[in-house]
């Protein structure tokens, strides 16, 4: 709308409104019209010399900024912004504008003849933004409308309109989004860069300590202090410092310099198998492995510049390799540096806060290198398998590090790791850590303390490093326990009955002692009935809670108490029952009606024909009217429990305007019904992979019922690319289901309450 306006109009407006003035800077409306066009940027550089000048170049860096903050890391959402996030068009934009303000930069070439880019930095600046603004021009003509957001409905259908091919094991999408991510991260690399050496992003100086110093020949903190050559040359003499300047890096907790990034980049073809392979080499490169930085990291640096897929070319086939699901928050080279860093950030004070253990654990360690390597390779295996890439990355590790003067020992060490990385996180959030053969079978596979302490740490940096939705205290807590539990039967072996037998006459003696004088002959006949598991598992404090929460049942069907989490995140629920079948899948239903999901459950019966269930859940959605919700699920329970509330039909009226649809980015996998009789002695073991739907809980329980089982333990929903439910069970006689003709009743009945399978829906 300004080119109806006069040259001076348009001067006075710029003076009071930025957008106005980066609309003149860009000055496409006046195309063809080259007269007046030099006139008005005549004009416009006059008015916008010096302070001004100064001021405007602040705003778009404060901008960026802000942008940045509210749109995020494009290169590393899962639905990024083409345009606003970091790495978007609009980095590219904030360049351009500041090298016209100060350079006059009229043309993209001028990127280079005024020196803030390289001819090849050019060339793949522009590679990168074509690309990106074909991406964009589908999108928009995908939404029907302008379109930023590359949201997952989106995303595999302009794969298709792109024409990506499945190929190396990728499916069509993760090859485009990995080509996405990776031409973003060039721009915002650049705009990073691009900043740096106009002023902005340096480290304030700190006048209080002495100036660092570098101890190695040919490299020197500059004037802004950071890392660089003395000159690029020094390189071709001495290529050791390529992989030098990193080590400083780390120890002086300085970045490099953005020439010096460059000549990294320039000069890495001096990199070969023999300089990647050399005992200088590794001895330099572990010494960056267990050096934490606090304000930048180290390996995010190396693989920019590509010098860390130099050292260990097996990474080129995880780098910008997009794990499609909405727990994997980052690309797998990303992920993998990530986990690297927590493990070195885990002795530091603000982790030490955390998690005290993990702190304690890892500065009692033999060989934490060898922990960091595994880290760094664990998803190694992704890069060529994508089913069992665990398996696949201990065969590659060996080969990696027998070139690099491993020992057998630590290979051996670094493969297990690497092999075994989901042993403890699947074990936790997937079995009953309560029971001790379970504790016993990974205790025989992992054989060693040392193993297992490396084991559990590499544990949670994999799953801090992978989201928020694969990591809570609710997870912290049961992969602790059961670390604690394998520790335990490696350090005093296998199960001890006779330690088991003191253990539960302790407990007894304890809670007698604390009811001594209330009806103590009714109490001791109560403390008779429990169950030798609940007594086995369960502290005497909570049976002393227990135990007041069965005095009030009494007459009534149930009786509860809602505890709230110390991080307020979850809410257990205590639930004292009269025993009967089908009392799990109507409190799942009754749940499911006020919106609370089921996290984790274990049921113990009584000798008494009494059920105690302790469920773990998230809180009703309304957090003011919370005990309000509470109540009308108590009333509803009630009523389920006595038969006059039918839950299928009320269910049935609440999903009735419930859309099925597939996983969130438009992928849906099959459903997988696993029976297992072999991991527990008591109890038969049904695992369900599947996507989440309301009411899905109430229909698997409910199947379960009508298939005359027993629930004993649960746990709901832990699985990172897709649900997993698990279910100990037993049949209403106390026995497990071996029979193949019931296994395969059991699967046909849970199948048809699966989204997967459910109608109208493809499996």
């Amino acid at each position: 709308g300004h080119a109806t306006r006069s040259i001076d109009e348009c001067i006075d407006l710029a003076k009071t409104d930025v957008g106005v003035l980066l609309s003149l800077l860009d000055a496409r409306f006046i195309a063809g019209m080259s007269r007046l066009h030099l006139l008005l940027m005549d004009r416009l550089r006059e008015s916008i010399s010096g302070k001004q000048s100064v001021f405007l170049m602040n705003w778009i860096f404060e901008n960026s900024q802000t942008r940045h903050r509210r749109f995020g890391d494009s290169t590393y959402l899962l639905e990024p912004n083409l345009k606003e996030g970091q790495g978007g068009l609009r980095d590219y934009h904030a360049m351009i504008w500041v090298a016209r303000i100060k350079s006059n930069a009229l043309r993209f070439e001028d990127f280079e003849s005024h020196g803030y880019l390289t001819h090849d930095e050019l060339y793949q600046l522009r590679e990168a933004l074509e690309f990106i603004w074909y991406v964009r021009n589908h999108l928009h003509h995908l939404a029907g409308r302008r379109s930023d957001q590359l949201h997952f409905e989106h995303q595999i259908r302009l794969a298709k309109a792109l024409k990506y091919q499945k190929a190396e094991g990728q499916q069509p999408v993760e090859r485009f989004l990995g080509k996405l991510h990776g031409q973003m991260e060039f721009i915002k690399q650049q705009h990073l860069v691009f900043f740096y050496e106009q002023g902005y992003l340096k480290p304030p100086k700190d006048t209080k300590t002495p100036r660092k110093q570098t101890r190695a020949k040919g490299l020197e903190i500059n004037r802004d202090g950071v890392l660089g050559f003395t000159v690029p040359e020094v390189i071709a003499d001495n290529p050791g410092l390529l992989l030098k300047i990193f080590e400083e890096s780390a120890r002086l907790n300085i970045p490099l310099s953005a020439d010096a990034g460059r000549s990294v980049r320039e000069f890495g073809h001096l990199v070969d198998g023999t300089f990647a392979t050399s005992p200088s080499t590794i001895r330099s490169f572990e010494r960056i492995l267990v050096t934490p930085t606090t304000l930048f990291n180290v390996l995010d640096e190396m693989l920019s510049t590509g010098l860390l897929v130099r050292l260990i070319p097996e990474m080129q086939g995880i780098v910008d390799r997009i794990q499609y699901n909405e727990y994997h928050l980052y690309p797998v080279d990303k992920h993998s540096l990530r986990a690297v860093r927590t493990i070195q950030r885990f002795d530091s004070t603000e982790q030490r806060e955390k998690d005290p253990l993990a702190a304690d654990l890892y500065r009692d360690l033999k060989y934490p290198k060898l922990l960091l390597w595994a880290a760094l390779l664990h998803d190694i295996g992704k890069g060529a398998s994508r089913e069992d890439h665990a398996q696949k990355g201990a065969e590659m590790a060996p080969s990696i590090l027998a070139d690099r003067g491993f020992k057998k020992r630590e290979t051996g060490t670094i493969s297990f790791l690497v092999r075994e990385h989901l042993l403890l996180a699947k074990t936790a959030t997937r079995r009953d850590i309560n029971d001790e053969e379970i504790a016993i079978l990974c205790a025989r596979i992992i054989q060693d303390p040392e193993r297992l302490t490396m084991l559990y740490l590499l544990t949670i940096a994999d799953a801090q490093a992978t989201g928020p939705k694969a990591w809570s205290d609710w997870t912290a807590t049961l992969l602790r326990t059961l670390f604690l539990k394998i520790l335990g039967v490696l350090e005093k072996g296998e199960l001890a009955s006779r330690k088991a037998v003191k253990t539960v006459e302790k407990k007894k003696a304890r809670v007698l002692a604390a009811l001594a004088g209330k009806e103590l002959g009714h109490h001791k006949a109560l403390v008779d009935a429990l169950s030798p598991r609940y007594l086995l598992y369960v502290s005497a404090k909570e049976m002393l809670g227990h135990i007041a929460l069965y005095n009030r049942l009494e007459d009534k069907d149930f009786v509860w108490e809602i505890a709230e989490s110390s991080d307020s995140s979850t809410r257990t629920v205590t639930l004292c029952a009269k025993d009967r079948p089908g009392t799990f899948s109507k409190i799942a239903g009754v749940f499911t009606l006020h919106n609370v999901d089921i996290l984790d459950c274990q049921v113990y019966t009584w000798r008494n024909n009494i059920a105690l269930d302790i469920f773990e859940v998230t809180p009703p959605p309304d957090p003011i009217f919370e005990k309000e919700s509470w109540q009308r699920a108590e009333t509803d329970l009630l009523s389920a429990l006595s038969g006059d509330l039918d839950l299928g039909t009320a269910l049935a009226e609440k999903l009735a305007y419930y859309r099925w649809s597939t996983h969130p980015n438009g992928v849906m996998k099959a459903p997988q019904i696993i029976v297992d009789n072999n991991n527990s002695s008591f109890f038969t073991i049904i695992d369900v992979f599947t996507y989440d739907a309301p009411g899905l809980l109430y229909g698997i329980t409910d199947a379960l019922y009508k298939c005359g089982l027993d629930i004993w333990i649960a746990k709901i929903g832990t699985k990172i690319d897709q649900v997993v439910d698990v279910f100990y069970v037993r049949d209403f006689s106390g026995q497990k289901i071996d029979s193949p003709d019931k296994v395969a009743e059991i699967k046909a009945a849970i199948e048809q309450v699966l989204p997967g399978i459910a109608p109208g829906l493809d499996k």
